[in-house]
């Protein structure tokens, strides 16, 4: 623990540190209908789309106007990827694991790919053109080809608790094993895992993005800390205090920012990039308990949170499974749409 106190700040510092220069504000809630879960987003700021999770669909924003476009049905779903020179998306759904094939234009569904067991990330990997889903349920990662709909390979056997994963677009995928604390180094045309990282004193590492310029891996931990990690060696270069609960991170490179969401504690942490290896907190906004999943529209510079009202816990009843928060309050779904 003592080698990483050089990187930790005291918490509560942190916590109230908020810059003025930072200027974040909420400008806007997005409603959107349906009563129920939500999972990751994706902003596809070229093409001025946001797809956004919604357990029973995937919701089609218009990024200019935050009008709803149109709607992707599926099963549990939980993340989309998009691969524009194809004209095609592909969401991870729990149905029980596959890849649902969308059109980009009308939002057709085109087919499913069967995968592993409840896949959660999915993203594109520019070097070897494939889709990735990373099946939690199976502890494994998928690779499918967009040309054929075809699994070509997998990673089996990663015996742990996958999470949030990343490419380079080099050769590398870089994936979080939640449950272990450890950071998996995954080459995309063998599909072996070339280096396995621990993380302490990260714990329950979630989220995940990265600076792909200078090979650094922006990874949000629920036990309250953001890590930076050296792609090419796995050494932890910096550590921040951030709010519990993480599940999104996302780098804009043009603006040189690392954006956290916290939803245990309601909030988006803003750091600024001084150097590869060093990190400065810009500003701590304001958002909603739950609001812990995000995307960012690298045009603008906004940041779009699902969020939902929930009502209190019924009472315990004897024998049954404690379900961890009340019932959604109902048309209370949406989106805050956060910027400067």
């Amino acid at each position: 623990m003592k080698k990483y106190f050089r990187y930790l700040i005291p918490f509560f510092a942190a916590a109230v540190a908020i810059s003025a220069a930072g200027g974040y504000h909420l400008i806007k809630k997005i409603s959107i209908p349906g009563d129920y879960e939500w999972d990751y987003l994706t902003a596809d700021s070229d093409g001025r789309r946001l797809y956004v999770s919604h357990d029973k669909e995937v919701v089609v924003l218009d990024l200019d106007t935050n009008a709803i476009l149109g709607k992707i049905p599926g099963e549990d779903v939980h993340g989309i990827a998009v691969v524009k020179e194809l004209g095609r998306g592909y969401i991870s759904a729990t149905d029980p694991g596959s890849a649902i094939v969308f059109d980009l234009k009308t939002f057709a569904v085109i087919t499913k790919v069967t995968v592993g067991g409840d896949p959660n990330a999915i993203f594109y990997d520019n070097k070897t053109k494939r889709i990735f889903t990373i099946d939690r349920d199976s502890k494994r990662v998928s690779a499918i080809d967009p040309k054929t709909n075809k699994v070509v390979g997998t990673v089996e056997n990663l015996g742990g608790r996958t999470e949030h994963a990343v490419s380079d677009d080099k050769g590398h995928i870089f994936l979080n094993m939640q449950d272990l604390g450890t950071l998996l180094k995954i080459d995309t045309q063998t599909l072996k895992v070339t280096d396995t990282w621990k993380l302490a004193p990260c714990e329950q590492p979630s989220s995940m993005d990265m600076d792909r310029a200078h090979n650094r891996v922006f990874i949000g931990c629920r036990s309250g800390v953001m890590t930076v990690v050296d792609g090419a060696t796995g050494k932890i270069v910096a550590m921040q205090p951030i709010g519990k609960g993480v599940d999104a991170a996302e780098f804009d490179a043009g603006r040189g920012l690392v954006y956290f969401s916290t939803g245990a504690d309601g909030a988006m942490w803003v750091f600024h990039e001084d150097s590869a290896d060093k990190y400065s907190l810009v500003e701590t906004v304001k958002t909603q308990l739950n609001s812990r999943t995000m995307a960012l529209d690298r045009k603008t510079g906004r940041a779009y949170l699902p969020t939902a009202s929930f009502a209190p816990l019924p009472p315990a009843e004897p024998g049954k499974k404690q379900p961890r928060r009340g019932p959604m309050v109902p048309g209370s779904f949406g989106l805050l749409v956060i910027g400067q």
